[in-house]
C-alpha cells in the first residue's frame, strides 16, 4: 500500500500507527516527526508566512480566499509519480489544507484511482475516531485500537486528577490580530482538562471575535494557541492578549503541537491545559509546552 498524507495531523497518525514505510508523500508542513518531510516526497507546497505578522497573515489568507485563489499548491506531477493507493485529506478548513474536492479534481485529471479518505473531526471523540478510520484503511485496526485505548487511559487519568475541583472559565485564543476564539475539538479539551470553555464554539469552526467580546466572557484564564506557531510564537502573540485583558492570567501553549492539529498529541494538550488550570493536581510537564506570559 502506498499512502500520501495531505495533512500534518494525518502524517502524525500514520507514524503513530507504525505505518511510516507505507507513507510516500507528505506536505511541506508535515513536521511531526520532522524526518517526514525530509524522507518523503513533498506533494503540497504553500506560502512561507514565517516573516509575516499575524495581521499580515490574516490579510493574505482573506485576500486569497476572496479572489478564489488557493492557499496551497498541489504538485500534481509529484503526486502522479507516487501512484498512491490511499490519500488522506480533509474538508474541515481551507486555511489548514487542500480540500477534498481539489484533490479529487486533480486525481480525475491525472487518471489516478487512489482512495481519498477525508478526516474531518469536530470533537475530541471525533479525533480518536479518525485514528480508528486510518487504522482500518491501512489494515492496522488492532494497532489503532491499542493506540486509542492508551490515549483514553491518559484522558481518564486527567479526569480523575481534576475531579471535584472548581472549574475556571477558560478562553482559548487561536489568533490575536484579529482575535479568533476556539472551536472544533478545543472546547472539549478544555472541559477534559478541568476547565469551562467560554467565548468558544464547541463542534463548530473557530470564529473571529473582538476583544470586547472576549472581555465580556469574563475568563479566569486565557490560553493562547495560535495556529501555525510553536511555543515561541505563542508567547509573542500572548503579549497582545496581556495588553488587552490586564489582570487576567495569560498562558501560551505550543498550538501546532498540542492544540490545533487533530492528532494523538491533543492528549498531550489536555495534560498541558490541566497543568495550567490545576497545577497542584496535574503531573509536571516536559519543558517547551506551556509558558506563563501575564
Amino acid at each position: 500500500m502506498r499512502v500520501v498524507s495531505l495533512l500534518p495531523s494525518a502524517t502524525e497518525i500514520v507514524y503513530a500507527l507504525g505505518c511510516e514505510d507505507a507513507l510516500v508523500g507528505v506536505t511541506f508542513e508535515c513536521n511531526e516527526p520532522e524526518r517526514a518531510r525530509q524522507e518523503k516526497a513533498i506533494v503540497v507546497g504553500g506560502c512561507d508566512t514565517s516573516g509575516m505578522t499575524p495581521a499580515e497573515i490574516d490579510a493574505y489568507v482573506r485576500s486569497q480566499l476572496a479572489s478564489g485563489g488557493e492557499l496551497y499548491t498541489l504538485h500534481e506531477d509529484a503526486l502522479a509519480a507516487l501512484d498512491p493507493d490511499v490519500i488522506l485529506t480533509q474538508d474541515l478548513c481551507r486555511v489548514c489544507a487542500l480540500p477534498t474536492g481539489t484533490v479529487e479534481d486533480a486525481l480525475d485529471h491525472l487518471g489516478c484511482t487512489a482512495d481519498v479518505v477525508a478526516l474531518d473531526p469536530y470533537s475530541l471523540d471525533d479525533v480518536l475516531a479518525t485514528i480508528e478510520a486510518v487504522g482500518a484503511r491501512l489494515d492496522v485496526a488492532t494497532t489503532a485500537a491499542e493506540l486509542i485505548a492508551g490515549l483514553r487511559r491518559r484522558l481518564n487519568a486527567v479526569r480523575d486528577a481534576v475531579a471535584g475541583r472548581p472549574r475556571p472559565d477558560v478562553a482559548l485564543v487561536e489568533w490575536v490580530d484579529p482575535p479568533f476564539v476556539a472551536g472544533h475539538w478545543i472546547p472539549d479539551m478544555i472541559t477534559a482538562a478541568g476547565g469551562r470553555p467560554v467565548a468558544a464554539h464547541a463542534g463548530e469552526r473557530s470564529a473571529a471575535t473582538t476583544w470586547d467580546e472576549v472581555r465580556a466572557a469574563s475568563p479566569d484564564v486565557v490560553v493562547v494557541a495560535p495556529c501555525g506557531f510553536g511555543l515561541a510564537g505563542a508567547v509573542e502573540q500572548a503579549k497582545t492578549v496581556v495588553a488587552e485583558l490586564p489582570g487576567v492570567p495569560v498562558w501560551a501553549i505550543d498550538g501546532d503541537a498540542f492544540v490545533v492539529r487533530p492528532g494523538p498529541r491533543l492528549v498531550d494538550g489536555v495534560e498541558a491545559l490541566a497543568f495550567v488550570l490545576h497545577p497542584d493536581a496535574a503531573p509536571p510537564l516536559p519543558t517547551g509546552r506551556v509558558e506563563r506570559v501575564g
